[in-house]
């Protein structure tokens, strides 16, 4: 018959004489199930996680507004702070980490991280816990004792008054979480060029490198052993927050789930930010701590003096004005201003 026949094409119904086109396979249509049952997964654990972690931060309001406060520089200040309180420690974690027993709200780290708009580089700068300055209604002390008269929010405001900077995000890290956050990174290796030995601080350190647990990294961080006392101090505690975003925020931890869901339970305990903070501003600064052309100096100081019986640091001021200055403007950094060697 002709085509139109029944043997001819036309017999074959659907459009222009031709059958439907056959069925894809079902193992086809299976496996796109599959990945977007997958895809579906990991973004619903991503958006878990980042709730998790985002209502988990401690936050308290550090950075709050009073008259005469720093206008907004270029670029974003961080206030770091290494917290002393022992809040949450257990008279058994007390021990472990030779912490001692609560003696009020103290602070032993202070730092000031400039992360630039422009081309310019990343700049940490440790603000020694000597430091003699003017404190808001307290008068002139040590930089730390701003901390232990009003907290977070007369530190923070301190520090904006004396450095003519705005700070748009603060940071603190307590003892116990510290000591967690290493642990669960699976340590953090350092390389003393002197052995460290510092009953207080509960460490025994030959020279050289090692990898240090939790508490000896605690220990490493707070002890002022050394020629230079707190400079060396500083200089370490630079160094080893450094290694540690550096390994926090690495491939090896984030696909390793023995590393990640531990460092991922830890975080939030570990850190308290400003109010108006949130997970998404921590990248920023890890990045800047961990980037290879970070700066790193301690506030120029021109000496000490005797004050109440206390040794008190000195700023030096037209440095440090320089430095301040350099960092309001997103300028670069006089190498003139630079203390210490780089961490």
């Amino acid at each position: 018959m002709g085509p139109g026949g029944p043997g001819g094409p036309a017999g074959r119904g659907g459009r222009g004489g031709y059958g439907p086109p056959p069925a894809p396979p079902r193992r086809k249509r299976r496996w796109r199930k599959v990945v977007l049952t997958a895809l579906l997964l990991v973004v619903a654990l991503f958006a878990g996680t980042w709730i998790y972690l985002e209502t988990s931060l401690n936050r308290e309001a550090a950075l709050t507004d009073y008259e005469g406060r720093p206008a907004a520089g270029a670029g974003t200040n961080w206030l770091i702070v290494g917290s002393d309180s022992r809040e949450g420690l257990s008279a058994e974690d007390q021990g472990r980490l030779n912490t001692g027993a609560p003696e009020g709200r103290r602070t032993d780290t202070i730092m000031l991280m400039h992360i630039p708009d422009n081309a310019t580089k990343p700049t940490l700068v440790s603000l020694l816990r000597d430091s003699y300055v003017p404190i808001p209604g307290k008068g002139s002390n040590k930089l730390n004792a701003a901390y232990a008269f009003g907290g977070p929010a007369l530190l923070a405001q301190t520090v904006e008054r004396v450095t003519d900077l705005r700070i748009d995000h603060y940071i603190e890290i307590g003892l116990g979480g510290f000591a967690d956050v290493v642990d669960a990174v699976g340590g953090i290796e350092m390389c003393p060029p002197e052995p460290l030995k510092d009953p207080l601080a509960g460490i025994d350190l030959p020279a050289g490198c090692q990898e240090l647990d939790g508490a000896n990294a605690l220990g490493y961080v707070r002890t002022r052993v050394g020629p230079r006392a707190d400079l060396d101090r500083v200089i370490r505690q630079r160094e080893f927050i450094s290694a540690l975003t550096d390994k926090a925020t690495s491939v090896g931890t984030l696909i390793n789930p023995f590393r990640l869901f531990p460092l991922l339970a830890a975080a939030p305990d570990a850190v308290t930010v400003d109010e108006g903070d949130h997970l998404h501003n921590l990248p920023g600064l890890a990045l800047a701590m961990a980037d290879s052309e970070l700066i790193t100096t301690t506030v120029p100081f021109s000496g000490s003096k005797k004050v109440g019986g206390q040794d008190v640091i000195l700023w030096d001021k037209p440095k440090a004005l320089a430095l301040f200055e350099a960092l309001r403007t997103d300028a670069e950094v006089p190498a003139n201003v630079i203390v210490g060697p780089p961490a």
